[in-house]
């Protein structure tokens, strides 16, 4: 019976400190064995679940930035044909009021020379509560300061009784919807009188 050379009649023992079983796929344990309780399988089917996990988060996020902008283009577009019929109405009500300034300016200068009486008064009367739901406006009063972007200048004058430009007459009153002007008041203007030259 033959010995080797290391004087022991046993066979030698080989051991094999590769982490991963060769023939399994799988993680190995401290003592070289497998362990599965204390590690997850690392074969060609856990690296196929964890690549088709991260495929489906990377398709999830971009199915929901295509959804949110989706969702952001819809309300802008919304607002946008909101704001569009807001205009298109504001648009249409001011054509209709500025076709009757005429006639509202005949009813006050009825009302002014004390011709407005019985049934006239009554329809004037219906007619200006009528355009004043729809948000028609009169301005241009007598005393206030010169503005020529509400104010039309058909007189010029010159006044002691003034110290900036100012109406002193409403010859035909401005109208406006919100800040829309759809006729600036013709008024007569006095300015301050130049200051007499001081004698030397």
């Amino acid at each position: 019976m033959s010995t080797r050379e290391n004087g022991s009649g046993e066979e030698p023992v080989i051991r094999d400190n590769r982490k991963i079983d060769p023939e399994t796929g799988e993680v190995r344990g401290a003592d070289g064995g497998t362990d599965q309780a204390e590690s997850a399988p690392a074969g060609p089917s856990a690296a196929g679940s964890d690549l088709a996990s991260v495929e489906l988060a990377t398709q999830l996020a971009e199915r929901t930035a295509d959804l949110q902008r989706l969702q952001a283009e819809y309300s802008n577009y919304r607002k946008r044909v909101d704001r569009d019929r807001a205009a298109v109405k504001e648009q249409a009500v001011a054509g209709v009021l500025a076709e009757l300034l005429p006639v509202l300016d005949d009813i006050g200068r009825a009302r002014d020379h004390g011709e407005l009486t019985g049934g006239f008064a009554k329809v004037g009367e219906s007619l200006e509560a009528a355009t004043g739901k729809l948000g028609l406006s009169s301005f241009g009063t007598k005393g206030e300061p010169f503005d020529p972007m509400v104010h039309e200048a058909l007189m010029h004058s010159y006044s002691s009784d003034v110290t900036e430009p100012t109406c002193v007459e409403i010859l035909q009153p401005g109208y406006r919807i919100g800040e829309r002007v759809l006729r600036p008041a013709r008024v007569a203007v006095a300015e301050p009188e130049d200051p007499a030259p001081a004698d030397n």
